[in-house]
């Protein structure tokens, strides 16, 4: 007896004699619980508030250059936010990117600056460097066994005494020289941190490469079979494991793609602003985590998009500097991300549950 048997109908009508009838395994669920089920719906109808509410609480934003400012606030958290986000639906945390951030930009400009090398070399070496500790912490994570909550967290204190120890020792302050004289600082500063006129708004590129990411990493999701692996591993690395799965593969690439996202944010903060604060970067792991879950990403791992993450982004700049046009006191906006980053959460639950609700 075949094992793949097709489901036989209830009840059987005669032809012409009514509506055919099926029963409940084959019933095409509504259009609405079908786009319910999309983890990035329930974010997009919070960005959509939020942007309403600001354009009436706040009519500055408005304003072309406004909302300039605000798609670049969102960019820079959402270029970290995507990778996160990959990182999460495979099961897993880095609480060490907010930091790792300003280890690339210390590195590339400490190694130009010092050696007065070609800026173009130190954005090379840091790079690797970004690409090691992603390495390392994936590493860490499928040799131990250990949570990689623990095993970043650890990443997070030796890269943040690191950052301030090194570069107190190298340059004798805080932050790095200036290198925006150097050779090639103009060709990286096109790259990673111009700016072009769109109707006469200046609009930083950063937006751009966010966007062209956010397509890539959807792409990546849906239509690859790395894509799938993601999933597995978040959703059962046993039994993605059982199936063929390179789990381990799969894991570390991922801690590996932060890793990128966090020298690309890096250099974006070197070539803006010509030098870096060694302790800068604490605490925005929270914020890039915050958005990918708003975005619609489960804690538990194997559910997520990277639209989503997108719209989380963007709620966060929205906030961010909605709260500055409109007047209000900027102290506020931790409360505001907090309130956003519940309200999310709830939302995302009550999705889920009318999701799956026949």
């Amino acid at each position: 007896m075949s094992m793949a048997r097709q489901a036989e109908p209830a009840v059987t009508a005669p032809s012409g004699s009514g509506p055919k009838q099926t029963d409940g395994r084959t019933v095409r669920r509504p259009l609405a619980l079908r786009l319910l089920a999309r983890p990035e719906v329930g974010v997009f109808l919070g960005a959509a508030a939020v942007l309403v509410f600001f354009l009436i609480a706040a009519p500055s934003v408005r304003q072309g250059s406004s909302m300039a400012t605000i798609l670049y606030q969102s960019s820079t958290i959402g270029i970290m936010a995507l990778p996160v986000a990959l990182l999460m639906i495979g099961g897993e945390f880095d609480l060490s990117s907010g930091v790792a951030v300003i280890s690339s930009a210390l590195t590339a400009s400490m190694l130009s600056y010092q050696l007065t090398l070609n800026v173009w070399t130190g954005v090379i070496v840091a790079l690797v460097v970004s690409l090691a500790i992603g390495a390392f912490n994936g590493w860490m994570v499928v040799r131990t066994g250990l949570p990689s909550f623990l095993i970043t967290l650890g990443t997070f204190l030796i890269l943040q005494g690191v950052n301030l120890a090194v570069t107190k020792w190298v340059t004798g302050n805080v932050a790095t020289d200036d290198i925006s004289d150097m050779d090639g600082f103009a060709q990286a500063k096109r790259i990673f941190a111009s700016s072009f006129d769109v109707g006469g708004v200046q609009v930083k590129i950063t937006i751009v490469w966010w966007l062209v990411f956010a397509a890539l990493a959807t792409w990546v999701l849906l239509r690859t079979k790395y894509g799938n692996w993601i999933f597995a591993v978040g959703g059962n690395k046993e039994s993605a494991r059982a199936v063929g799965v390179p789990v381990n593969f799969t894991k570390i690439t991922l801690f590996m793609l932060v890793g990128l996202g966090a020298w690309f944010v890096g250099m974006h903060n070197l070539f803006s602003f010509n030098t870096v604060q060694s302790g800068e970067g604490v605490s925005n792991e929270l914020i890039y985590i915050a958005a990918a879950v708003i975005g619609g990403c489960l804690l538990t791992g194997g559910y997520g998009s990277a639209i989503g993450p997108v719209f989380g982004a963007f709620m966060f700049g929205m906030v961010n500097q909605g709260i500055v046009y409109a007047g209000w006191n900027p102290d506020w906006f931790k409360a505001f991300l907090g309130v956003m980053l519940l309200g999310a959460v709830l939302i995302n639950l009550w999705v889920q549950r009318t999701a799956t609700r026949r």
